[in-house]
């Protein structure tokens, strides 16, 4: 069985499903040193004849069509120009009966766009992370079904029951310490911690340790947080939409 993962990353989720389900996973990354790291990691691990990592732009595959069983993204296809663009990418590689995962960010369609908290929560978000535009649940769906999906599930997984919400380490609150291995990743996301993290950077910066721009860019990182939190605490974003669609056999 043949799948892609598209926007693999170092290749963590690829090495977890080739394990389990012992197929070939060819990974697609635009960036250099990720697939170096995950080419690495695959031959670390004894999977190199499972893996395959491959350069190149998600919008314009040099992958035939009908090529793979499957394809998965995970929290990747948000940096697409175009939803609709991406997934018919997707959809023409795809082996006709194949299957599509992907686990999405969108805002939800309690967004609205007339209210000027809402839009400085997405604002935030999309600059934090390097986004072109955030679309709605909606949005989403519409766009797996114009390229072509038949829907087989569709869900926000972050509505699930769990006593822990998916923000909680971004969320600087002490109620959700667990553990000591918690301790740090709370406490330095407090107003406290934020401080001094944004003046040891700037000295950094200052001593010439760190290069020039890396306290801004902390402080556009910290500003992408808060509004993460804020979306997820309103209901307004989500980070975990998962959409799974078949494309038809014939």
């Amino acid at each position: 069985m043949k799948v892609l993962d598209v926007g693999c990353g170092v290749g963590g989720p690829a090495r977890e499903i080739a394990k389990f389900t012992g197929c070939h996973v060819t990974g697609l990354n635009n960036n250099d040193y990720q697939i170096d790291r995950a080419t690495h990691y695959a031959a670390k691990e004894g999977l190199s004849k499972q893996l395959e990592f491959v350069k190149g732009d998600f919008m314009q595959m040099s992958f035939p069509d009908n090529s793979f069983d499957a394809v998965y993204a995970i929290e990747a296809t948000v940096h697409a120009p175009s939803l609709e663009g991406i997934y018919s990418e997707i959809f023409r590689v795809l082996k006709p009966g194949g299957v599509f995962g992907v686990y999405e960010w969108l805002m939800t369609d309690e967004y609205d766009n007339d209210n000027l908290a809402h839009r400085e929560i997405r604002l935030g978000i999309e600059q934090g992370d390097g986004i072109s535009n955030m679309c709605k649940v909606s949005e989403g769906l519409a766009a797996m079904k114009t390229a072509g999906f038949e829907m087989l599930h569709h869900e926000d997984l972050a509505d699930r029951p769990d006593p822990m919400p998916w923000y909680w380490p971004l969320s600087g609150e002490l109620k959700y310490i667990q553990s000591v291995f918690d301790i740090f990743t709370i406490v330095r996301m407090t107003k406290v911690g934020r401080f001094l993290m944004h003046n040891v950077v700037g000295g950094l910066e200052a001593l010439k340790i760190a290069p020039a721009g890396t306290k801004k860019t902390a402080d556009s990182l910290a500003w992408a947080g808060d509004c993460l939190v804020a979306g997820g605490k309103e209901h307004l974003f989500t980070p975990m939409y998962l959409m799974v669609g078949k494309k038809p056999a014939n």
